[in-house]
């Protein structure tokens, strides 16, 4: 199948260059103008689009061409830009940065090329002068690319003038316009990443500056039109499973089944495509807090605890004892029960924070500390090690760890394999997945297939 639909990639020279910040600006000035647009994020990350959904009112998705693979990754990027004028794509780190350090593959840069999405780079322009066409030159010419566009961040207005006519003259490349250094809309940031969307009390504020700022600086129009000459993108539904195709695609209502998603300012990390396809196949997924409800949804059949900050809102945590005693009992009554990295943390005994320890819901032995350093850092394979929720001894599935944690209980359920790193993780038992790997289910969606399936048979 073949679909031809508007589309650009904003990319990097690095994290920290201000490709965020350019992409929500330009995104609310699409929204300004109402211009229909929905946002991409290469990669894992699962801060960044919440950034974008804030502004456009859409869910935002990744783009994870690793833990997903090419033909899924097309099929999805295809599909959720269905309805829209235009497809906004943002990076992640530098547009060369992927898997590893012997060569692009995984990287925005390698999406780009796949997808035939066109990139824009952003750079810093503080600080340099004349060698800034050395570093755009060496993005232009390490690798095959599809860059065709500069924007400058943190360049002044009385310099774009002059910036712009330097590297157009020698690169023979279009500059799309520049953001100046903004104070006031600088984000603040923690040990994941930014901090997330809703903890900003004045995000709408920082983000109507960024819109009104990116109206007057950045080439709207000349973006769009860039973005209307990416190339027709081909792509297969083969890799939908034969029994569920007519549900995944639409084509007929599975039967319901309700089912409690964790979703506060603790536990906020879920890949939108996840949730979508569990809508798919039949869940009706229902909200609630760990940090300020006291007891789960009445007749759930399942249950999803994401990851997030818990250390953050450690004390409400700790000290909700009916919401810790009710996941308690639903856990150990078997209630089929997926939870990923920071839902994992809550399901243990105890969680320390700066050298303090709290109870968590204890349903799982074992303590969690945090450190000030990454832990099993990075993109892995999961090999399932025996019969347990999500698949059968020997299935496997890509994964993604990204945690200041550590605990005396990784579990033996799965073993992640890194290179020639092979670690044991995941606690998980016939109606159990807890552990810190996340999972794009999209990468193999019997997981997610097994997880309804297991739910919908579920009898308390």
């Amino acid at each position: 199948m073949t679909k031809n639909f508007n589309r650009i990639m904003i990319v990097g020279s690095g994290s920290g260059c201000g490709k965020t910040t350019v992409t929500c600006a330009l995104l609310k000035a699409l929204k300004n103008r109402n211009v229909k647009a929905i946002s991409f994020k290469c990669g894992p990350d699962y801060i960044d689009p919440m950034f974008h959904s804030k502004i456009i009112d859409t869910p935002s998705r990744n783009l994870d061409l690793f833990l997903v693979g090419e033909e899924p990754l097309k099929y999805l990027f295809s599909k959720n830009s269905e309805n829209y004028v235009l497809s906004v794509v943002e990076g992640a780190m530098g547009m060369y940065d992927g898997k590893g350090f012997e060569n692009d593959d995984f990287s925005a840069n390698h999406i780009s090329k796949i997808t035939g999405t066109n990139e824009i780079l952003v750079v810093d322009v503080k600080g340099k002068s004349f060698s800034l066409l050395a570093e755009i030159s060496g993005y232009l010419n390490l690798r095959e690319n599809r860059l065709k566009g500069i924007i400058l961040n943190h360049c002044s207005k009385p310099m774009y003038s002059y910036y712009k006519s330097m590297i157009e003259q020698n690169l023979n490349i279009k500059v799309y316009g520049y953001l100046p250094f903004m104070k006031e809309v600088v984000l603040e940031s923690r040990h994941l990443g930014l901090i997330t969307a809703d903890e900003i009390e004045n995000l709408k504020d920082k983000i109507q500056i960024l819109g009104a700022t990116a109206e007057e600086t950045l080439d709207i129009e000349g973006i769009m039109a860039l973005a209307e000459t990416s190339e027709p993108m081909s792509y297969t539904e083969d890799f939908i499973p034969q029994g569920y195709r007519d549900f995944i695609l639409g084509e007929r209502e599975a039967e319901p089944v309700r089912i409690a998603l964790a979703k506060d300012k603790a536990f906020s990390f879920y890949y939108e495509d996840n949730l979508s396809l569990f809508r798919k196949l039949g869940a009706e997924l229902v909200e609630f807090s760990p940090v300020n409800d006291e007891k789960l949804p009445e007749n759930i059949k399942g249950l999803i605890l994401g990851g997030g900050y818990p250390e953050e809102h450690i004390e409400k945590i700790s000290n909700n004892s009916p919401m810790k005693n009710a996941v308690k009992a639903a856990v150990e009554a078997g209630l089929p029960t997926y939870a990923e990295c920071g839902g994992f943390m809550y399901l243990c005994e105890t969680i320390t924070v700066d050298g303090k320890t709290y109870d968590t819901v204890g349903a799982i032995k074992g303590n969690s500390v945090m450190t000030d350093k990454l832990v099993r850092f990075g993109y892995k394979n999961l090999i399932a090690q025996e019969d347990n929720l999500m698949c059968k001894a020997g299935e496997s599935i890509k994964c993604h760890e990204f945690h200041h944690s550590e605990t005396d209980n990784y579990g033996e359920t799965f073993m992640s394999i890194k290179g020639k790193q092979n670690l044991p993780c995941v606690n998980g038992n016939a109606n159990l997945y807890a552990g810190y790997p996340h999972l794009h289910l999209w990468g193999n969606m019997d997981f997610a297939i097994n997880f309804i399936n297991k739910c919908k048979n579920f009898r308390r």
